[in-house]
């Protein structure tokens, strides 16, 4: 063997060596972002315990709202004069969003959307508290459902104030039960991977979930919409 083919099988032996290192270096880091999803999840905040309690609770209170507000929109149809218990000043008046062409967006009272809807919320968290395991897609499709839900209820919460100009207590009830289940709902999913969300991002929505970062959203949230009704009404919301 000359010294030149020697010199040649030893740089062939090199290159494959360097092709080895990079490919034990790709599966190497392939294996670290599979082990980054597959961290376990500590803390009590990110048990099903907590999670579908607060959903549960929060179904319960919007479903309560949701009751209250049929009733009286079954009254206004008999009587549109009728004072409601609500009715507690300018401000605060079930009775003036309740006879609003908001109120009432699709043919019939918006609060019989919450009849529907809350029944299944809060048998999806019993469910789930019992040990039941959605479908990804169902618990996806239940996703994208609320996220229309919030969108909703915000946008009648600005309604109410900006056009309306009275505020419906049981509404912001709505608004704040059905922002506790969607971020409950969401904290849930991403924990769980249900989203079909890219890897990277998939990621990124955990460390966030550790970081606590939706309680802070959650806060910000409704510390938004208290600043709202605080900065347009003053103090008229205590009838002052």
């Amino acid at each position: 063997m000359t010294a030149e083919s020697t010199a040649e099988s030893i740089e062939i032996a090199d290159d494959d060596l360097v092709t080895l290192d990079a490919d034990l270096e790709l599966d190497e880091a392939a294996e670290g972002r599979d082990l980054a999803v597959a961290l376990p999840w500590r803390g009590f905040r990110h048990t099903n315990g907590y999670l579908f309690t607060t959903m549960l609770l929060s179904a319960l209170l919007s479903l309560t709202a949701a009751v209250v507000l049929s009733i009286d929109a079954w009254i206004l149809a008999a009587d549109p004069t009728k004072e409601l218990a609500c009715d507690i000043n300018a401000v605060l008046s079930c009775g003036s969003v309740a006879l609003s062409d908001q109120a009432t967006l699709f043919g019939f009272p918006n609060s019989f959307l919450g009849l529907i809807f809350e029944p299944v919320v809060i048998t999806l968290a019993i469910a789930s508290l019992g040990g039941t395991r959605f479908p990804r897609w169902f618990m996806a499709t239940a996703q994208f459902i609320y996220l229309l839900a919030l969108i909703f209820a915000l946008w009648l919460f600005f309604q109410s104030t900006y056009v309306i100009h009275a505020l419906c207590p049981w509404c912001l009830v709505i608004t704040f039960g059905t922002t506790m289940v969607f971020m409950t709902l969401l904290h849930v999913n991403i924990r769980d991977n249900n989203l079909y969300l890219p890897r990277g991002l998939q990621r990124k929505a955990e460390s966030a979930l550790r970081m606590n970062l939706d309680l802070l959203m959650t806060f910000l949230m409704i510390a938004a919409i208290t600043a709202i009704i605080l900065v347009n009404y003053g103090t008229a919301i205590f009838g002052v």
